[in-house]
């Protein structure tokens, strides 16, 4: 399932919103008769109308307290204030400091569904409790795990797996354990590149193991690592192990798989993960080194 236009979908979904107090330190101006004290449902009707009114007209988002407003009552959000140089973008008067707080408390009054809700949530909150439950969500869709390409494609875990399996040609397997061989006629060639995704399925769950090229510093590296297809609460419940060696040397890396709610840079930025200098893997690879011919095999388990 794709993420469709969600019901408020703003970019302040994450900061801590404060419903409009008593006391108020800036000028008030109330354009609105008093809301009712207690959250409601709103109709379709009433909802849109709430919704049109909530919308900052600068970014087009859904507006928190404190929301400003000009001496006509034009509204904008506290974040595109100083953007508009404090001026207003529908009228251009000054907006100096004035406050809606009618407006505020007007949504207070309100209770509103998730906006993940096509994805399964079924909760009603108020509309100044409903971004942190948004941030969140246990419903909220993933952004596609694969890194070869800037991927726009979110959805549940279900959707991506078939994505990543029809749109990207991820090889699947079944199992907790693994074995691949990773092979480069020209690897001084490759710098940031992502070469492997792998899909594995077990424990009732996806995993993705990456293995990439990139440069550290002034040094050319590899990293594998493994990714959990899901929450970070149950990425935890995981731990992985890999191993890559040759010519009777080994290197092993043992950890806990990350969330895909994590991007696939942070991580690998991070080097939560196998690092193997080119250096090395061309020495693990034998021959001349001039092909990169890279075994790495690993493990999936469950903690007790």
């Amino acid at each position: 399932m794709t993420l469709n236009n969600p019901l408020f979908d703003d970019t302040q979904s994450n900061r801590d919103v404060d419903p409009p107090q008593n006391e108020e330190s800036t000028d008030v101006v109330e354009l609105i008769n008093d809301p009712v004290q207690t959250a409601s449902k709103p109709t379709g009707t009433v909802l849109s109308s709430v919704r049109e009114l909530l919308e900052c007209p600068v970014c087009l988002n859904a507006m928190y307290p404190p929301i400003h407003q000009c001496s006509n009552g034009h509204t904008i959000c506290s974040g595109c204030k100083p953007r508009v140089h404090n001026r207003c973008p529908t009228c251009r008067h000054e907006l100096g400091n004035i406050r809606c707080l009618a407006l505020e408390k007007v949504a207070a009054s309100f209770a509103l569904p998730c906006k993940y809700k096509e994805f399964g949530c079924i909760g009603i909150y108020p509309y100044y409790n409903k971004p942190e439950h948004e941030s969140q969500c246990s419903y909220k869709p993933y952004n596609c795990p694969y890194a070869g390409s800037e991927c726009s494609v979110v959805g549940d875990i279900s959707y991506l797996v078939n994505h990543l399996k029809e749109d990207h040609k991820v090889d699947m397997h079944n199992g907790s354990t693994f074995n691949h061989r990773y092979v480069k006629s020209n690897p001084q060639d490759v710098e940031n590149a992502t070469w492997m995704l792998t899909v594995f399925s077990c424990f009732g769950h996806f995993f993705c193991l990456h293995f990439e090229a990139f440069q550290l510093g002034m040094a050319h590296v590899y990293i594998a690592f493994l990714r959990f297809m899901g929450a970070d609460s149950e990425a935890k419940n995981y731990s992985y192990s890999l191993e890559v060696g040759g010519n009777g040397r080994k290197m092993v890396w043992q950890g806990v798989p990350r969330s895909i709610r994590e991007s696939h840079r942070k991580i690998r930025d991070s080097f939560d993960g196998l690092i193997i200098q080119r250096n090395i893997a061309l020495f693990f690879s034998g021959g001349d080194r001039n092909e990169l011919k890279l075994r790495v095999t690993g493990r999936i388990w469950k903690e007790q």
